[in-house]
């Protein structure tokens, strides 16, 4: 069984997250983590979520509206470690089983995370806003971000169940 978890406690967020530090500073994070049966790769994680249906059409809002297009093989790229920057974010930071990205404009953060679960694997999704820019704006768009962000894992999760092998 698939079940999303949101995490929005700081105990939530496992101590050697690379979003942590972010935390640590009072910026403004949230993880959330979905249980899928089998071993994922963090590689296949985050090509899975990049290449998303549900992320392709951020990607061509951004090349629209941001001029910073992108393609599937970037993503990738990216996933493999051989790119260090996709569509509007650069790599800020890798490690075993993480990747973290900083948007163009050094204001918001994006973190990926595979870990071991009972059942299977962990997929960790979280976001960090810096501190300054936490204005009304922000507010306002607080509930779409959690709620797509939610999208944007069970997208990937999907994602990642229909390119699994068939066992047999």
């Amino acid at each position: 069984m698939n079940r999303i978890f949101a995490f929005d406690e700081p105990p939530a967020l496992p101590d050697d997250a690379l979003l942590q530090r972010y935390r640590d500073e009072g910026a403004y994070t949230d993880c959330f983590a979905l249980d899928v049966p089998g071993q994922v790769g963090h590689a296949a994680y985050v090509e899975a979520f990049y290449t998303t249906a549900v992320f392709k059409l951020e990607r061509l809002l951004l090349a629209w509206l941001a001029g910073c297009p992108s393609r599937d093989a970037e993503a990738c790229e990216l996933a493999t470690g051989r790119r260090a920057q996709f569509a509007a974010w650069a790599v800020e930071a890798r490690a075993p089983g993480q990747l973290l990205m900083c948007d163009l404009s050094g204001s918001t953060r994006s973190w990926l995370m595979v870990a071991a679960a009972p059942h299977g694997t962990r997929l960790y999704f979280g976001s960090a806003v810096v501190r300054s820019r936490q204005g009304g704006a922000f507010r306002a768009l607080l509930g779409f971000h959690k709620l797509y962000s939610r999208v944007l894992l069970r997208a990937a999760a999907a994602r990642l169940r229909r390119s699994a092998p068939n066992k047999g």
